[in-house]
């Protein structure tokens, strides 16, 4: 027998008990009971109208004795005293949720471990028939029904069905991408309107949750961190969609797991869009997630009956950890490019443009021991297509990239590092400015003063605007702004190599050798892609090739 009553002291340390107020929770509690049971697949059936719920799963099951207590109160097979509910490993602890359950509705147990006969249970008013075999593979199956049968205002308050089924939808959704190997269907009415089929790479799960995600758009990344104050380590899986390809008007696809459980955490959140910072293009959202399992010591689930918000200590720690995993995931390595392999037609003409440019390329100090140890993807540059496109290759195919928007990301990561202001020689006089214009330009820490009626002379400018021949146009457009970071972001649009402007090789490599290295390299502060890849197997499948490369077949 696994399933025990708690002790009386335990029972006093559980703040907060069960709530089973829609068939979303009764599905919640239910397959996280069988995702403690090490099921592999589970499926939900529900019959809205009749108030039905049916979950069954393939777990280890429950023998005769433990099927006579486990719909008792405060009974439980997971944790024994005070000590435990500090070393909480598993979605459920408090012993409540079939206990809740048979309190409100019918509820049917059969069940069956390894090497031993089924059983059956009919609980009915808080009375439970007596236990009888029953022929049943080994797993459990639950069938609720009549749910809440006794308190008609209860049916009244819960959510049109059609919203309670998109609930269940999305709570499968969240358990599949925190347990990627378990395979999930939904039955509604008998008909199947959900199939995850479960598979160890979180990425495949990701991409059946919605048809607008493309599998070749997301990419994955595993870290392994030391957890702060114990002698143990941590994990962090990420999948995102890459910036340059995938995002959301809304923040719906920003979710954290947590030890199997998808979580709200305000402060991890607020880590993933400072990570993101401008990445994406205005009101645009990330499509990320984040599985952090890590010590149960560090963690504190007794704070919400759903268990959605927790205590999480050493917060700032793992707001770090989360910052630098999705910096490294933007990084160009030969790691990060294997995962994102695109298959588009190319439909420019390349040509090579040599023609020297009055534009000045200032190059960043890149050592080649520091870009191997990054792992940084060597991109050679071969061409200029329409005085527009730097053209590269790389040992796996090759890239266009958007001179103007590069050049962009760079000057706005350079800004970003040293915000330099310079004196000018004469001043630039600015007029009719309002009150909230001066006061723009005088939280940039320029050097600005009346200089006559309307009129106001400004004796500094940031360092990037000082040669171009625009400053007073580019001045105004800075007064508009809301604050410093979208003043560099402006300096850095005006500032950079325009397109239309021929460059050389030279200038072209010095500026791809450049971006490498910057933080955010898939898109410029405004959320525009700066690079197309075009993969040698996408241009092998496009050309039909089918031989291997450098073998002559005589065609």
């Amino acid at each position: 027998m696994l399933i025990q009553k708690l002790p009386i002291d335990v029972i006093k340390l559980i703040a907060a008990g069960e709530v089973i107020d829609s068939l979303t929770a009764v599905v919640r509690e239910l397959a996280e009971n069988s995702l403690d049971a090490g099921a592999g697949r589970i499926v939900v059936s529900l019959k809205p109208e009749l108030w039905m719920i049916q979950v069954a799963d393939n777990g280890k099951g429950m023998d005769r004795d433990d099927l006579l207590l486990c719909t008792e109160a405060h009974t439980t097979s997971k944790i024994r005293d005070t000590k435990d509910l500090h070393h909480i490993n598993t979605l459920g602890f408090r012993g409540e949720a079939l206990h809740s359950i048979a309190q409100l509705a019918d509820v049917k147990i059969a069940s069956r471990v390894a090497d031993d006969c089924g059983y059956q249970v009919f609980c009915h008013d808080n009375h439970c028939s007596a236990i009888t075999p029953v022929a049943i593979a080994s797993g459990t199956i639950i069938t609720v029904e009549n749910l809440f049968r006794n308190i008609l205002l209860r049916r009244q308050a819960t959510p049109p069905f059609k919203q309670q089924i998109k609930q269940i939808q999305v709570l499968i959704g969240q358990l599949a991408l925190c347990h990627p190997h378990v395979t999930w269907q939904l039955f509604v009415n008998d008909k199947l309107i959900l199939y995850i089929n479960g598979n160890e790479q979180i990425k495949k799960v990701f991409s059946q949750l919605s048809k607008t995600i493309n599998y070749n758009d997301l990419t994955y990344q595993q870290i392994t961190v030391n957890t702060p104050t114990e002698n143990n380590q941590s994990s962090l899986d990420i999948v995102l969609g890459l910036p340059d390809r995938l995002s959301r008007p809304r923040p719906d696809w920003v979710k954290i797991g947590l030890n199997g459980r998808v979580v709200k955490s305000p402060e991890l959140e607020s880590a993933i869009y400072s990570a993101f910072h401008r990445t994406l293009g205005r009101d645009r959202f990330p499509i990320i997630f984040i599985h952090l399992r890590t010590s149960p010591q560090q963690i504190d689930w007794n704070r919400h009956p759903a268990k959605a918000e927790i205590y999480l200590h050493n917060i700032d720690f793992w707001q770090e950890q989360i910052k630098s995993a999705i910096n490294n995931i933007f990084r160009i390595t030969d790691n990060n490019i294997n995962q994102q392999i695109e298959n588009k037609r190319i439909e420019n003409i390349f040509k090579v443009a040599e023609n020297q440019t009055l534009y000045q390329i200032e190059k960043q100090e890149i050592k080649q021991p520091q870009e191997k140890a990054l792992g940084l993807i060597d991109l050679q540059v071969i061409a200029q297509s329409r005085n527009t496109y730097i053209v590269t290759e790389h040992s796996q195919g090759m890239w266009l990239i958007e001179q103007h928007i590069v050049h962009e990301r760079i000057l706005y990561e350079q800004l970003q590092d040293n915000w330099q202001l310079i004196p000018l020689p004469q001043p630039i006089i600015l007029e009719n400015l309002l009150p909230k214009q001066l006061e723009q330009l005088i939280n940039l820490q320029l050097d600005i003063e009346s200089f006559g009626e309307n009129l106001w002379a400004v004796r500094n400018i940031p360092q990037m605007l000082a040669q171009r021949d625009d400053t007073q146009e580019a001045l105004m457009e800075l007064s508009w702004g809301a604050d410093v970071d979208s003043a560099m972001v402006a300096v850095a649009c005006r500032s950079a190599i325009r397109n239309g402007t021929k460059l050389t090789i030279n200038q072209m490599q010095d500026i791809v050798d450049t971006w490498k290295m910057t933080r955010n390299p898939h898109t410029c502060p405004h959320g525009r892609p700066i690079y197309l890849s075009l993969e040698e197997s996408s241009l092998y499948r496009f050309f039909r090739r089918h031989w291997v490369l450098g073998k002559s077949h005589g065609i």
